[in-house]
């Protein structure tokens, strides 16, 4: 069965298969932390628009959040979607859907995969590039 994404993903379904469960979860962990930034920056927007609701900028950066926490959540569901292929018994979802802490990782923060310079999208959307 093929994945098709609503959004533009850095890598497809087929590509997530091929990573580690450390490398996903940790990946889930950094997209959770990004959307919950990006949540709290669009209660600030809300309140900002309420005052200037014709301020361009503003209305930009609004629409490009919603876009942008769109294509990362739809990102987290594609990592479950292979936790759950692998028989990971947390893929980070409650039964009602919403979403659990993944656990960090033991290992210290030096070990962990960092990203190289070619790894990171220059529009805000960084994250594990095949």
């Amino acid at each position: 069965m093929e994945y098709i994404p609503r959004y533009s993903q850095p890598f497809t379904l087929e590509e997530a298969r091929q990573l580690a469960v450390p490398i996903i979860t940790e990946e889930i962990a950094r997209l959770q932390n990004s959307i919950a930034h990006l949540r709290r920056t669009q209660d600030e927007l809300k309140d900002a628009l309420a005052t200037s609701p014709d301020d361009p900028d503003l209305t930009q950066a609004f629409e490009e959040n919603d876009v942008v926490i769109g294509s990362q959540n739809e990102r987290i569901s594609m990592l479950q979607m292979v936790l759950a292929e692998k028989g990971n018994a947390n893929t980070g979802t409650t039964a009602s859907g919403g979403l659990n802490p993944i656990p960090q990782p033991s290992a210290p923060p030096d070990s962990v995969h960092s990203l190289r310079r070619d790894e990171i999208d220059v529009e805000g959307n960084s994250g594990i590039y095949l």
